[in-house]
């Protein structure tokens, strides 16, 4: 396989409502969409999950242009290459830009599972033909607002429910939650909003039997979580900490993390996901996808990945219409009494609608 071609376009997709969090509120998604053609014309996608702003990881969009237009896109331009796989060790020179990385490493798993007539998830080694699937609920405006939507989505079958929390926002809420759905899987995402200090406050979480609490403390830290964990009963999720399979191998040695949320953007691309994927099943740690409000393309990909069989709790990859008014694929990613199916057509399983793509595109360049 030869990569010929990239064009990368910004898009401005808007969400059907603004999701709130513990760092701020999201109402317009700006992101990149890469569009790799191989020498034989085969055309695969990928996507970054970079946001404007860097309060996630480091990473943004603007800065993830410059990655991929200045260093990663020219090393793999006219490379020949015989597996996917081959692109993390082409890219290991440059430092962590991990969503730039697995924005084009996803092209080109897309074409390397259309030249080989299989699946994506079949490609990577899934083997399942539909993955469970919840939802994530931003910070709402009152209780009494969550509780309607949580109700909502519980009745259109969803596994598992996910909810933003943050100082202030936290105790009553998941007491109120677990009053009114006794039997729901519910937990909570703190995106780095406490500290060891808080130690005992998170202690009263113990009460309402949640699946996680997913990254309470700093976004880089190991240590502080084993420390966490120890005091209390619910188990501890890393998401922002784990960057690579190291720090996932470190976490779990350490017992930081009882569970671990992988992100392709997020570890810098489905190679090093499987790698992670691989480790947390040897050793006993569940993993989900977690979602970065993905367009189709991206939600494409984490749809793959959850095919793998160490994903046993449901992601976050809910269906298009929970996010988007209109998505740039077609079929839409539907979720059925929450489960999706998993694509058996060659390569990410859904057609890019490009009339939706030029439509929300911003800026537009080709490299060849």
């Amino acid at each position: 396989m030869k990569i010929k071609d990239v064009t990368i376009r910004q898009l401005q997709m808007r969400l059907k409502t603004p999701f709130k969090t513990s760092f701020g509120t999201l109402s317009t998604k700006n992101f990149l969409l890469l569009e790799a053609k191989a020498e034989d014309g085969t055309v695969g996608w990928g996507e970054s999950v970079a946001f404007d702003t860097p309060w996630y990881t480091e990473e943004t969009m603007r800065t993830t242009w410059h990655m991929l237009e200045d260093f990663l896109i020219p090393l793999i331009l006219n490379k020949e290459l015989s597996h996917p796989d081959e692109v993390t060790d082409i890219f290991s020179p440059i430092r962590k830009n991990n969503m730039a990385k697995s924005a084009l490493e996803g092209a080109v798993w897309d074409i390397y599972a259309q030249q080989t007539n299989q699946s994506l998830a079949a490609a990577i080694g899934g083997t399942k033909d539909k993955i469970e699937v919840g939802i994530s609920i931003g910070i709402q405006k009152s209780v009494e607002d969550l509780v309607a939507l949580v109700d909502g989505y519980v009745k259109e079958g969803y596994k598992r429910i996910k909810v933003k929390i943050k100082p202030g926002w936290d105790v009553h809420v998941l007491r109120t939650l677990r009053e009114n759905f006794p039997d729901t899987h519910i937990m909570a995402d703190a995106n780095s909003a406490y500290s060891l200090e808080d130690i005992d406050h998170l202690k009263q979480l113990d009460a309402f039997d949640l699946m996680m609490i997913e990254q309470p403390l700093a976004s880089d830290d190991i240590i502080d979580h084993a420390k966490l964990q120890k005091e209390i009963k619910t188990p501890i999720c890393l998401d922002e900490s784990i960057l690579s399979l190291e720090d996932a191998r470190k976490a779990i040695e350490l017992g930081s993390t009882k569970v671990i949320n992988l992100k392709i953007g997020r570890v810098g691309g489905i190679t090093e996901a499987k790698k992670i994927h691989d480790h947390c099943a040897a050793k006993g740690i569940p993993v989900w996808c977690g979602g970065m409000l993905e367009s189709g393309i991206g939600r494409a990909h984490n749809i793959a990945l959850t095919a793998l069989p160490n994903f046993i709790l449901p992601g976050d990859t809910a269906g298009s219409s929970r996010y988007w008014e209109k998505d740039i694929i077609f079929p839409e990613v539907v979720a059925k009494n929450g489960y999706i199916d998993v694509p058996q057509t060659a390569g990410i399983g859904y057609e890019v609608d490009m009339d939706a793509v030029e439509a929300f595109t911003a800026a537009k360049k080709e490299y060849k």
